[in-house]
């Protein structure tokens, strides 16, 4: 779970950021505006989406304008509908254009993440494994993005390379053995999490005798998923990884494995068509 203090430094920084790529040193078509009107809008949705990006919203305008007033309609995880008023403003007229796409790129971005998550979530319901996003994240956008999968009922793996061991094929080579890469870990780390990405079932008997938290069983087949759930008994978590999309992630659920990791999560996602309109 991502620290909350975390999150909203990570989001006050972010939205920084995307106004200073956007206004530069002035919105100069803005300026076309009398800067003492003042008006209203509203933002709908054109599709179906499960919400995502509040307070990134709130953020943009906060920062372009505290004068702006946003009313929402929604929270974060709720399912909208194709023209669904998600949220009414009110404010300088300069401000609300001067924000509008930097508000609307956080809210379509996240929301995505968000509904694909949300799909990839209803398609496994029936079972008792928790879908997990990787750190395959658009660079600079990590936290709103794990943050945004959590909305749509999936669940983080690691925040990044700090918070949980996950030793791969290249830290086993270098370390000399699962055995001993498991040790290390444990030496240098008491208590954090460690886990073992294993390419067989040999491999996987290695890293249950190393004592291993979690293990990731990449790109195994289903035959030896449904083989490492009965070996493992409950010993360790297993974690299914490897190229699974839309189409494998059902049978691979119905394995019995506790985790599925999918990429896909946070780097294939499409946005959601969003429309600011003035009254």
């Amino acid at each position: 779970m991502i620290p909350a203090e975390l999150l909203r430094q990570s989001r006050v920084e972010n939205v920084a950021q995307s106004l200073r790529e956007d206004i530069g040193d002035g919105d100069i078509t803005a300026m076309l505006i009398p800067a003492d009107k003042h008006t209203t809008g509203r933002v709908i949705t054109r599709e179906a989406a499960t919400i995502a990006g509040r307070e990134w919203v709130d953020e943009v305008f906060r920062q372009v304008d505290p004068r702006v007033t946003l009313d929402w309609n929604v929270r974060d995880g709720d399912r909208v509908t194709p023209n669904q008023e998600l949220f009414r403003m009110d404010g300088p007229a300069r401000s609300l254009l001067t924000a509008e796409r930097a508000a609307l790129n956080w809210l379509q971005t996240l929301s995505a993440v968000a509904t694909t998550c949300y799909g990839y979530a209803e398609q496994v319901a029936h079972t008792g494994v928790r879908l997990l996003d990787t750190r395959k994240t658009l660079p600079g956008l990590r936290l709103a993005l794990k943050y945004a999968v959590t909305c749509g009922g999936c669940h983080n793996h690691r925040i990044g390379l700090w918070d949980a061991f996950l030793i791969k094929e290249n830290h086993i080579a270098a370390c000399g053995s699962i055995a001993k890469a498991v040790a290390e870990a444990h030496r240098i780390a008491p208590g954090k999490p460690v886990e073992v990405e294993t390419e067989n079932l040999e491999e996987l008997e290695q890293a249950l005798s190393a004592g291993a938290d979690i293990i990731m069983l990449d790109e195994f087949s289903l035959q030896d998923m449904s083989t490492a759930v009965r070996t493992t008994a409950g010993r360790a978590k297993l974690e299914a990884s490897g190229g699974i999309n839309a189409d494998t992630l059902v049978p691979i659920a119905e394995t019995g494995v506790d985790y599925i990791s999918i990429g896909a999560l946070t780097k294939d996602v499409k946005a959601v068509d969003l429309s600011m309109r003035l009254d």
